[in-house]
This record gives C-alpha cells, sequence and structure tokens, in this order.
C-alpha cells in the first residue's frame, strides 16, 4: 500500500503576538492572544477545518506535574557527577521510549473512576467556561485532559479486545456521564473537531510512550459516539488515508481502528461502514487483520437484526470478501480465513439486502465469472448455490445469464449441469428446459 510518511503526524505550534495592553480583551476572545494555535498539518488531512487548540487548564496540570518531579529531584554533588558506569555494562542514553512510565496510584483503572472527584471537575469546567465563555471547544477539551490526567493507568494493548465494547466508559458512575452527556451536549457543533483532537491526541501520545495512558480520550471518544455515532463516518478516506500512512506502526493504525469502530457498537449501519472503510482495505496486513475480523465478529454479534444493515455493502464490497473467505493461499491465515467463512452468510444476507428479488441480477455477472471448473471445491459450490438462488429469485437474472452466455462458456456449462442435477422436479425441470431456450442451447 502507499504510505505518506513524510508529513502525517506533525504539529506546528504556532505562537500568537503578545496581548496589547490597551486592548480591552476579554480572555475568550480571539484577539486577545491569550493561547496557542495548533495547526495540523497532515497533507490538509481532515476535510474539517483544523481547530483552534487555545490554551486550556489541563496545560497547567503538565506543567505542575513537571515542576514538582523537578523539584522532587536531588541535587547533584560532585560524587554523583563523577561517578562512572561501571566497566562491562554500557549505559543507555535516555529516550522517551526508554523513559520509565510514570506509577499510577491506582492498583486498576475501576479503582481510578471510583476515586475521580467529580466536584473537582465540576470547578475545573467552570473554570474553562468563565475564562473562554465563546470557546466550548475549549471546555471539551478540558474534560479529555483533566480524565486523562487523573485515569493514569497504563494501558494494556491499543483494542482492549479483552474487554466489553463499552470498555471503559462503562466504568464511569451515572454522575460522572451525567457531566459528561451534559457538556458535550452543550458543544454539538463542536463535536467532530472534538472527535479528531482525540484521536489526533492519542496519536501524538503513542509517540511518546508506546504504553502512555489514553483512558481519558478514550471514555470522550465512547461518550461522544454513543449519541452521535455518525461522526465517525464523515472523513473516512482521510482516516484511511492517515492509516496507510502509519502502516510501519501498528499500535497507531490500531488505535485508529479502535476509535472509529466504537461508532459501530451504537448503530450497526455506521459501523459497517467503518468496517468497509477503513477496515476492509487493510485486511490481509498481518498486524491488522485478527483486528479487523474480530471487530466484525462483535459487532454482527451484538446486532442480531440485520435489517439496520441493510444497503451498506453491495457487489463491490461483498466480493472481496468471498475471495478472502474461500480462495486459497490468500493473504489471510488459514485460522483467520476460517473465522471469515463463519461469519460470509451473515454477510452475505447484508449484502443481498432488503429486497433480494431486484438486487440479485446485479451480483450474477461476478458469481458467474468466477465459477470456473479449477476453482477450488468449497468455493464451487459456493457461486453455484449463489446462481441458483439469483435465478429463483430474481427474474432479471437469466436475462443477464443470457447475455454472458457466450463469453463465459465453460462456467455457464458448469452452471447447467449442476441445474440439471439440483432441479429434478417436474416443475424445475420445465423451469430448466424454458431457460435453455431462452439460452439458446
Amino acid at each position: 500500500m502507499a504510505s505518506n510518511n513524510g508529513t502525517v503526524g506533525k504539529w506546528e505550534v504556532v505562537k500568537k503576538g503578545k496581548k496589547n495592553p490597551n486592548s480591552g480583551g476579554k480572555p475568550g476572545d480571539k484577539k486577545s492572544g491569550g493561547g496557542e494555535r495548533k495547526v495540523l498539518t497532515e497533507s490538509n488531512l481532515f476535510t474539517r477545518p483544523p481547530p483552534i487548540i487555545s490554551e486550556t487548564l489541563y496545560d497547567n496540570f503538565e506543567k505542575m506535574a513537571k515542576k514538582q518531579n523537578k523539584e522532587q529531584m536531588p541535587p547533584a554533588t560532585a560524587e554523583s557527577q563523577n561517578k562512572k558506569p561501571p566497566m562491562g555494562k554500557p549505559s543507555k542514553k535516555a529516550s522517551p521510549l526508554n523513559s520509565p512510565q510514570p506509577t499510577s496510584a491506582h492498583k486498576n483503572l475501576e479503582a481510578a473512576f471510583k476515586t475521580l472527584d467529580v466536584s473537582e471537575l465540576k470547578q475545573q469546567l467552570g473554570r474553562s467556561q468563565a475564562l473562554f465563555p465563546e470557546s466550548p471547544s475549549v471546555w471539551v477539551k478540558d474534560l479529555a485532559g483533566y480524565l486523562n490526567h487523573k485515569l493514569n493507568v497504563p494501558e494494556s494493548e491499543p483494542t482492549l479486545s479483552n474487554y466489553a465494547h463499552d470498555y471503559p466508559y462503562c466504568l464511569a458512575g451515572k454522575e460522572l456521564k451525567s457531566v459528561m452527556k451534559g457538556l458535550i451536549g452543550r458543544c454539538s457543533d463542536d463535536l467532530p473537531d472534538f472527535f479528531d483532537h482525540c484521536v489526533s491526541t492519542m496519536l501524538r501520545e503513542l509517540d511518546r510512550q508506546p504504553d502512555e495512558p489514553l483512558h481519558g480520550y478514550r471514555v470522550c471518544i465512547q461518550a461522544i459516539l454513543q449519541d452521535k455515532p455518525r461522526i465517525a463516518t464523515q472523513s473516512l478516506p482521510e482516516y484511511l488515508e492517515l492509516l496507510r500512512s502509519v502502516q510501519n506502526r501498528p499500535a497507531k493504525c490500531l488505535t485508529i481502528m479502535w476509535a472509529l469502530g466504537q461508532a459501530g457498537f451504537y448503530d450497526l449501519s455506521q459501523g459497517l461502514r467503518v468496517w468497509l472503510g477503513i477496515m476492509l482495505p487493510v485486511l490481509g496486513v498481518k498486524s491488522l487483520s485478527s483486528y479487523a475480523l474480530a471487530y466484525l465478529q462483535r459487532l454482527l454479534m451484538l446486532h442480531a437484526n440485520l435489517t439496520k444493515g441493510f444497503g451498506i455493502m453491495g457487489p463491490k464490497e461483498f466480493f472481496p470478501l468471498l475471495d478472502f473467505a474461500f480462495m486459497p493461499k490468500n493473504a489471510l491465515s488459514s485460522s483467520l480465513q476460517e473465522q471469515l467463512r463463519r461469519l460470509y452468510p451473515r454477510l452475505k444476507v447484508l449484502a443481498f439486502g432488503a429486497k433480494p428479488e431486484s438486487t440479485l441480477h446485479t451480483y450474477l455477472p461476478s458469481f458467474l465469472s468466477r465459477a470456473t471448473p479449477h476453482c477450488p471445491d468449497d468455493m464451487k459450490r459456493e457461486l453455484l448455490s449463489s446462481m441458483t438462488e439469483c435465478l429463483c429469485v430474481d427474474v432479471q437474472s437469466l436475462g443477464v445469464w443470457r447475455q454472458l452466455y457466450t463469453k463465459h462458456l465453460p462456467q455457464s456449462s458448469l452452471l447447467l449441469n449442476h441445474l440439471l442435477r439440483s432441479w429434478k422436479s417436474k416443475g424445475k425441470l420445465l423451469l430448466f428446459r424454458e431457460m435453455c431456450g431462452w439460452l439458446g442451447c
């Protein structure tokens, strides 16, 4: 796959000019110059304009933490300065990847949620709204920053596959959820930018520490998409471009897939759009295929009623899945191929949709072209069964087959022999003879 590693994931920080002492700007006024403007330079990655990120209250948390760490460092002495590392053990240079993870005061994330002071959060959000009364985007970013600071528990892995689909948001108490929902409801116009901000910040933090805690941004993403799942599908082409550009960073890819995939747990149609637009294109990439299929399986198990997913998948999306499921020696491992084959019947129902009697003729050409005499037996059985269904359900299929008959003679012969063996009843034999007359054979 193509990769655009040159510009993706970089941020430019453009300092505003000093505030004019004679100007009477308010703290939340854009002209007052009270903060920084962070401009996303990812080759115009998102169709939405990059948000203006004013300095938030969360910035103070980072400054306080750095100051506290600096004060706790013991003063350097002459002995410590002259002390050399023991021979035979080369010293390692400090780097962001080797720096120790800040120790958490909580044994797990559930404990961190229980000790989170919601009244303190309300006070912080109140200060944010007082300082930036005209900047709702700052309020929600302060919310995410505060939560991420307080939920400082190391992450297990980017997809959280061993937990419930709504983890970690399910750990939040009623009061915390009420505060989050109330604030998010007041910032509805800024939510698309806020969603992008959460994803971008998570990716940026992964550059600093591979296991950097990101729970605060995760719960905000889940809170947004629970009520507005369509936000996740507004910029799928741009997110696919981003995914491909960081393909050599599996943790980042999986983080993007996890974030967008949260929409599907609340809306099947949006989940299918995410899977077809983001995960199907990377199906076959070794480091991503397992999660892509695990997500699809969870999505289809969670939504027993498939009718809400009708109309999302067509022949263009369906036939690559058929090939992955039945063609041997493809990019999927045998275990993943078997997993996809178990999901295939439900995918077929989604593809054929609510009115197969008027859509199946559009699938017949691709079924027919694949039904060569030398194709694998499992695939051959599936193709012949599907073409039979097309001919029996959609009356337009026979006309399509007649147009393709001479172009695909070996495949047509295979189908005719299958129909002759299968249609043993008198009524079907008469239909078979009528079809042969139509085909001119």
